[in-house]
């Protein structure tokens, strides 16, 4: 996605911890003729949270969006699910966010404002059960991006909320890894479920967030985006 925004003109700050990810995506996005930096992120510390905006700014001069995608998918049943499992997947998921959307806010008032976009889950309608933490923290992002685009809207800050289908993306293949299904089987199983007899792919989602990034949904606020090939929990 990083690629792709630069490839579209924008200038990329990359926040996470994967460095060597990050430089290959810079250098393709020097490619096109734009620029990125990457700044070392822990979601687990509110610290780099507002560092990793702090940098952008500094470096660009404004902050116009805010992808947040970063978020981890334990298996947490209600039942089951121990504090330390909670803690993490509630930091990451959601205070994590909080402070990186407080931080959005605060560099984009000072430019005319911006667009957020925030990864939501089908998950946040109930969930399945052996996802409660999870499920619970997309429901909270839905209600944080309803609160945002509800209380920012006369300083033209908007937020979105995508919500993003079946996708065999790397933990996702590597926690049915660790329950015994492998890659295949596991395209088969969810394809045989879907109602559009296949998963996501990380592409289908592209256009969706260069369209709620981008002045072309100017006028759009408040939404729940659904990319899920029919898929509702």
């Amino acid at each position: 996605m990083a690629e792709v925004c630069g490839r579209e003109g924008a200038k990329v700050v990359i926040g996470g911890r994967d460095e060597v990810a990050a430089k290959e995506a810079i250098r393709n996005i020097r490619t096109f003729g734009s620029d990125a930096i990457f700044v070392h992120t822990d979601l687990l510390k509110v610290a780099d949270c507002k560092n990793l905006f702090d940098v952008g700014y500094e470096k660009f001069g404004k902050i116009d969006g805010f992808f947040n995608y970063a978020g981890v998918t334990p298996v947490s049943p209600l039942d089951t699910c121990d504090e330390e499992t909670f803690d993490w997947v509630t930091t990451v998921n959601y205070k994590a966010a909080f402070f990186c959307c407080q931080q959005a806010i605060k560099y984009m008032r000072l430019n005319g404002g911006g667009s957020i976009v925030l990864t939501g889950s089908a998950h946040a309608w109930g969930g399945q059960k052996d996802r409660a933490a999870y499920a619970m923290t997309k429901g909270v992002l839905r209600i944080l991006n309803e609160h945002i685009a509800h209380q920012y809207a006369t300083e033209n800050i908007r937020c979105n909320y995508l919500t993003l289908g079946w996708t065999p993306t790397e933990g996702e293949v590597a926690l049915r890894n660790s329950q015994g299904e492998s890659e295949a089987e596991l395209r088969k199983r969810a394809a045989e479920i879907l109602p559009m007899h296949r998963m996501c792919e990380r592409n289908d989602y592209v256009e969706a967030i260069i369209y709620m990034l981008s002045d072309a949904s100017a006028m759009m606020t408040g939404s729940t985006f659904r990319v899920t090939a029919g898929e509702y929990i």
